[in-house]
């Protein structure tokens, strides 16, 4: 029963490990403020790439690009766990957090301000696995 009782205190202070872990890694900017224009396609489960040649086209908006970010802004602000890692301008990368276990999950933005409107490129690589991040 003692013996139990350790196996059970262990796995515990286990669980607690990973989980302050998990929300205490550094998000380092240099390696996750990306330039999706210049991201290759990501081969998780749980990653997107909008842009040239990735899984899906850069989006051409025709608005202003400096209402195209400040709608971003007011996306990223309403999202739950959602805080802005790196950028200015055009090009923000926002961190957000998984509910349960807190894990990274990370969206560069590029707008283009063209004649013809704003493109806009995103590059959303995971740092876990999809199946690990459980909310």
């Amino acid at each position: 029963m003692k013996r139990m009782s350790y196996v059970l205190i262990a796995l515990v202070l286990l669980v607690l490990g990973f989980a302050i872990y998990v929300r205490a890694a550094p998000s380092d900017a240099p390696d996750w403020h990306v330039d999706p224009q210049t991201v290759t396609a990501h081969s998780k489960l749980n990653s997107w790439l909008i842009a040239p040649g990735g899984d899906m086209e850069p989006v051409l908006f025709d608005l202003p690009p400096d209402q195209i970010a400040a709608k971003l802004e007011a996306v990223a602000a309403a999202t739950p766990r959602t805080a802005l890692l790196s950028g200015e301008g055009f090009h923000k990368t926002w961190v957000t957090r998984s509910a349960l276990w807190g894990f990274p999950d990370y969206t560069s933005v590029w707008l283009a301000p063209t004649e013809a409107g704003a493109p806009a490129s995103a590059s959303t690589p995971a740092r876990a696995s999809a199946r690990a991040t459980w909310g």
